[in-house]
């Protein structure tokens, strides 16, 4: 595995009128417990604003959390932002409450691993982790 030189930053960002946001704030603990630099966006953002603090924030992967079952909508709009702006190589993941199918489904549009609820932390890490390694140069 590629060595990283600097801190792994993540984007942690609950989009739309889902006001849960417990697991987002879990995951983004575990992130930065982990060793990365967490940007925690707070509840009800817009794809946009996703994309433009992204941006600004210069992260290597954008970690959205849906309970709120717009996941179909709101991960394609997120990837269309990102392609737009030249982000091919951030990597967009989330999870929440979404089915295996819509999963597989948006995997397959490019969207990267999508977790389940009671995932171990340290496999959401480990998965950030190696993409970054593997795709981003630092």
């Amino acid at each position: 595995m590629t060595e990283i030189k600097r801190p792994i930053r993540v984007l942690v960002a609950k989009v739309g009128l889902d006001g849960h946001d417990r697991g987002a704030k879990v995951i983004a603990t575990a992130l930065r417990d982990a060793g990365m630099e967490v940007i925690y966006t707070g509840l009800r953002q817009t794809p946009e604003m996703v994309v433009a603090a992204a941006l600004q924030e210069d992260v290597d992967a954008i970690g959205i959390s849906i309970l709120s079952g717009a996941h179909m909508t709101v991960f394609p709009k997120v990837a269309a932002l990102m392609k737009e702006k030249g982000m091919d190589d951030v990597l967009l993941t989330g999870g929440g409450i979404i089915p295996d199918e819509d999963m597989k489904d948006l995997q397959a549009r490019g969207v990267g691993r999508l977790f389940a609820p009671g995932t171990p932390t340290s496999e959401i890490a480990s998965y950030i982790r190696d993409w970054t390694a593997e795709k981003r140069s630092f």
